[in-house]
This record gives C-alpha cells, structure tokens and sequence, in this order.
C-alpha cells in the first residue's frame, strides 16, 4: 500500500487533501480494516457484560474472600474497563469525529495503541493468579513455577517494548517497524496460557486418589483448567494466523481485543464456580471442598488451610447391611494432595 500523502501539491493544498482522502478509500479496505476494529469492539463488550455480572455475582455471594482476592478482582475489573473505554474511543474517533477526514484513517489513535497496555496488565494479573495456583498445588516447586513465571514475564515485557515504539510512529504503513513484537506477544501469550493450563493438569492428575469419586471432581478441575488456558490461546493464535495470512487488514486485532475479556472471564468463572461444586458434591454425599473462605458445612469435619489454599477434602461413606454404621474416611488426614482453588 502506496501512502497517498505522495500525491499532494503546494499549489492547491485542498485539492490534493482531497485527492488523498479519496486514494485512502480507494486503497483501503474498511470492510476488513474499520469494519474489523468495529466488530472487535462490539464483540469485547458483550464479554464485557459478561465479566460485570460475574463480577457483581463474586462480590454478592463470597463476600467472606480473602481482602488480597477482592483487590484482584477490582484490579481486574478496572483494568478491563480502562481498555473497553480506550477501544470505544478509538472507534468514535475514526468512524465519528474524523468522519471527514479520510487521511486519518492512516493515523494510528491514541486509544489503540495505549489499550495494549491494559490488555496486558490484566493478562499479568490473571496469569499470576494462576501461577500462584501452580505454586500453592505444587507445594512450592520452583522448578514448575519459574519456566511459566518467566513466560508472562516475558509476554509482558515484549507488550511494553510494543508499546514504547508504537507511540512514536505516526501512519499504519509502518507497522513494519514492529512487525517482531506483535508476533512475540501472541507466541508469548499462546505458550504462557497453555504452559499455565498443563501444568495444572499434570499436578491435578497426579493428586488423584484411589476413591473414583474424587476423582471425578479432580477430573472436572482438569477439564476447568484446560479450558481457561484453551480460550486464551486459540484467541491468541488466531491473532497470530490472522496477522501473517492478512497483514494489510485489523482482523488481527479483533482477536487481540478479546483476549483481556476471556481473561478475566477466565478468572471470575474460577472463583464463582467454588460454590457450585461445592454445593453439589455435598449434596451428594461425595465430596465436599474445604476453602478457607466458606464455612465449612454442618457436621463436616474441619481443616485448617492456610492462605489462599484449596484443599479437596474427601468424604466418602458406607453402610454396613446389618447395622446401618457409617464409617467416615477422611482423606485429608491420609493425602497431602492439594488443588487450586476452582
């Protein structure tokens, strides 16, 4: 693409303003450039609503949580808002108020560029949350931890350094320049969430008990934990394949947008789905989680658990034929396993 700038006169400025507002059009597809950037808003704000009513729902229900989680979650949630604000801004500045200014189009906004770094603080915040997880379920193993610490560090750091040369070019054409660090972000983001999601399921797996039906709970933590770290990084392969297969368009960015929603979308479902499972597995007699922020249920025997810590506490019961005696195996006393909270 040829910057139509070339084209203008000092003779008749306003002529040749227009005759390069026109090659702009001509030479752009909006369908697949503000078109592109329009569904992306749109599609981040319905995550958006999403991820207020969750957030609405945690502060309603587990008004018990820890001060550290609450804070997490506000974080998060301004985080994401700042960037759905910055995105509805860069939108309305293109479509709305450069509505006669086609040349503008070229101009990278303001909003586009600073949203790359809320988009990262809140995948920094999640993605801690659930290193954090690894560490509390590992029993602090270093050597589990720092590999996926040093990815997000690493993804977060390739944002920034994004960012600082983003700032400083002044048409899309030369996007070129920092060609290298958009690809790194989306191969940091992609490997950082699957990193994060296998290695739950690794500890997971082997935190399995010889009672099938906690492990079927476990089982269901497994697929809970693939499916956080899967949508992340789908969303952020598809902004990756999208940016090499079409790099004169914003597809690309619609998938990058998306990426914070499913973020802290991730992180609310974790922390409301506690009370579900909870609720259920007792209500079945099976199993029960022990958090140290829900009380434990009535006649249930108590662990202690300290911090953030989530620890599965397995009762299972049987009757005897002849005298109707339940025997009560208390699994906390007999395994040391422990899970991330869900």
């Amino acid at each position: 693409m040829s910057d139509p700038t070339d084209n203008m006169t000092a003779a008749d400025p306003a002529a040749a303003k227009a005759a390069a507002g026109a090659a702009v059009l001509a030479a752009m597809d909006l369908n697949q450039t503000m078109g592109a950037l329009l569904m992306g808003v749109i599609l981040s704000a319905m995550l958006y609503g999403v991820t207020c009513s969750q957030v609405y729902f945690y502060f309603s229900h587990y008004r018990s949580d820890p001060k550290g989680t609450k804070l997490l979650v506000l974080a998060v949630w301004l985080s994401d808002s700042t960037h759905q604000a910055l995105v509805i801004w860069s939108i309305y500045s293109y479509l709305i108020t450069n509505y006669a200014n086609p040349l503008n189009l070229l101009v990278p906004d303001l909003g586009i560029i600073t949203e790359l770094l809320f988009n990262g603080i809140t995948g920094l915040l999640v993605q801690s949350f659930f290193i954090m997880r690894i560490w509390t379920l590992s029993h602090h193993k270093l050597y589990l931890v720092l590999p996926v610490g040093a990815l997000v560090l690493a993804e977060f750091g390739v944002t920034l350094s994004y960012l600082s040369k983003a700032y400083k070019i002044t048409s899309y054409l030369q996007l070129g320049e920092i060609r290298t660090e958009s690809i790194l972000m989306n191969v940091f983001a992609a490997t950082s969430d699957m990193a994060i999601a296998g290695t739950l399921c690794v500890i997971l797996h082997f935190s399995k008990t010889s009672f099938s039906r906690s492990n079927t709970l476990i089982n269901k933590l497994m697929i809970f934990a693939i499916n956080t770290g899967l949508l992340t990084g789908i969303c952020a392969c598809l902004s990756l394949i999208t940016f090499f297969t079409a790099p004169d368009t914003f597809i690309y960015i619609i998938f990058y947008y998306l990426i914070g929603r499913l973020y802290s979308n991730s992180l609310m479902a974790t922390l409301n789905a506690r009370k579900g499972l909870r609720d259920g597995s007792s209500s079945r007699g099976e199993l029960s989680l022990s958090l140290n922020n829900i009380p434990p249920s009535a006649g249930a025997y108590n662990s202690r658990v300290r911090g953030n810590d989530i620890a599965i506490r397995i009762d299972t019961t049987k009757e005897s034929a002849r005298d109707k005696t339940m025997v009560d195996y208390q699994s906390q006393t007999q395994y040391s396993q422990k899970v991330p909270p869900v």
